[in-house]
């Protein structure tokens, strides 16, 4: 089985206002329908489960289809919200499953990137897509350069990331109670438990949505 976890709980407080940003109605919908709608209609995906607080439960009903199973509670950062939803996932789904994580604020995902996500993971424990680092990369510290970076080697992750349930659970359950809160991307736990992570092409257009000018850029894009 194939769930995908799609986190809704962020606050949006880097783009102002009081309306979270998964939230915002761009030409008479909210951001996180659209990637709602992906996973919804997705023919590899056989549930869905949402992390959001439980004054927008209601709402996200009325956007959700019929493969939504359920919500979690948004934890004290991004890596708990998602600790709290893979909990919840793993009493009914086998360890062998695949949980497949979004963000709510990506609206732009396609159906091509789900179905890469899924395929990829045949032969390792996850996947991530990741996008090319175009500019010059230095490392610095006190205001000067202390060293040149490949930047053949870097590269930016995006989600879906997808993961093998049980060892990912487990991946986080180690960094409980206090390490979890250190933790900034979802593949974090999985590279530090020794899980096997593949790398495919992330898309372009596959942005986040966290200031200002990603929202405008959002608008600009759905009326072109």
């Amino acid at each position: 089985m194939n769930i995908a976890l799609i986190l809704a709980g962020g606050t949006g407080t880097r783009i102002g206002g009081s309306l979270p940003k998964q939230y915002i109605e761009v030409k008479g919908e909210p951001v996180i329908s659209r990637c709602l709608a992906a996973f919804e209609k997705h023919y590899k995906i056989d549930a869905v489960w949402i992390v959001a607080d439980e004054k927008w439960h209601e709402l996200i009903l009325k956007w959700a289809g019929k493969k939504l199973k359920g919500f979690s509670i948004p934890g004290k950062n991004r890596q708990l919200s998602i600790y709290n939803g893979l909990t919840d996932i793993s009493y009914f789904a086998d360890e062998k499953d695949l949980v497949i994580i979004h963000d709510g604020a990506r609206p732009l995902i396609t159906e091509q990137l789900i179905t890469e996500c899924i395929s990829a993971c045949q032969g390792h424990d996850g996947v991530i897509p990741v996008i090319p680092i175009k500019d010059t990369v230095y490392m610095g510290e006190r205001g000067r350069i202390t060293a040149l970076i490949d930047r053949e080697k870097i590269f930016a992750g995006q989600s879906p990331e997808a993961f093998v349930l049980g060892k990912y659970l487990k991946a986080n359950q180690r960094l409980l109670p206090d390490g979890i809160l250190k933790i900034n991307g979802s593949t974090e736990p999985a590279v530090m438990a020794g899980m096997d992570i593949a790398l495919i092409p992330g898309e372009e257009d596959n942005f986040k949505i966290t200031t200002v000018g990603d929202l405008e850029r959002f608008r600009w894009m759905m009326e072109t």
